[in-house]
């Protein structure tokens, strides 16, 4: 029982992770209809600024204070929504409604970032400077969960709830919606949908970034090819959930996670294949993804 219980919550702040790496994909993909392959740097970006905040508050030492940490999440997110700001005003905007020009700059800027991590940071992991009590665990039915999983979970309800209450309560976030539905008709009703639309961007690289520093959490250090990993699980966790849809993002992560801890642990080494696997049956099954609208 303690194993179940142990490989489920880990399962579930694995997927609390992928959630965090996707939403932003998924937001503005689906608001904006841009397939953005620089997601991956972003969230590099974010964790190794994360790090290097967490490195200078650290001393030295492998722990930080409560107060260092959120220091450290803060400018992770504040990276992540600067170059995503700069991604949309200098390289996007000047291509929206040409899709393969966007995807080649978004994967040329993944490139020349990734590049460049390495040029000043080496290609050597990073040891992750995190509070003590993240290396501890908690007793929960028997079984010993570490804290980080738990810091997952939180921060992955907190961003889904954060961005339904954008998208749903907000002015911008109604903005966005009726401009991705007509964006002439709300552009002659005089509001700025430019705007808008920079502010999604930011909010995703924003997500991204924090996604980074919670990487870097989990797996203990951060690396030139973190971001790269990661969009790939990203990209699978959008496809399942359906593109641009926020809710399946999260339902499709929540089930990717699960279905992989379980599957290394009593077959190992099978985690990855039985993810494509569930990506193969949920396109034949429901080629849009499971919360995705037809188009």
């Amino acid at each position: 029982m303690s194993t179940i219980v142990l490989l489920a919550i880990t399962g579930i702040g694995l997927g609390g992770l992928y959630f965090l790496v996707a939403a932003g994909l998924a937001l503005i993909f689906g608001l904006m209809r841009v397939l953005n392959f620089a997601h991956g740097a972003f969230l590099l970006l974010g964790g190794y600024f994360a790090w290097l905040v967490g490195a200078y508050l650290a001393g030295g030492a492998a722990t930080v204070s409560n107060l260092q940490f959120l220091a450290m999440l803060f400018v992770a997110t504040l990276t992540g929504a600067v170059i995503g700001t700069l991604t949309e005003l200098v390289l996007i905007r000047p291509l929206y409604r040409r899709e393969i020009a966007q995807v080649l700059v978004t994967v040329g800027l993944t490139l020349v970032i990734g590049a460049l991590v390495i040029g000043v940071w080496g290609a050597d992991p990073k040891t992750f400077p995190v509070p003590a009590w993240v290396h501890r665990t908690t007793h929960v039915l028997g079984a010993n969960v570490p804290n980080s999983r738990f810091l997952l979970i939180g921060a992955a309800l907190a961003v889904l709830g954060a961005l339904q209450l954008f998208l749903r309560r907000t002015r911008y976030g109604l903005i966005v919606r009726a401009g991705v539905e007509n964006r002439t008709m709300v552009t002659a009703m005089g509001i700025d949908v430019r705007r808008a639309f920079t502010l999604v961007f930011a909010l995703g690289g924003a997500v991204a970034g924090l996604g980074g520093a919670l990487a870097g959490v989990n797996f203990g250090a951060v690396s030139p090819g973190l971001g790269t990993a990661l969009l790939i699980d990203a990209f699978i966790v959008v496809v399942i959930g359906g593109l641009g849809s926020i809710t399946g993002a999260a339902l499709a992560a929540l089930a990717v996670g699960l279905l992989q801890q379980f599957a290394n642990y009593y077959i190992v080494g099978v985690g990855d294949l039985s993810i494509v696997l569930l990506l193969v049956l949920v396109l034949l099954v429901r080629p849009r993804g499971v919360l995705g609208s037809a188009t």
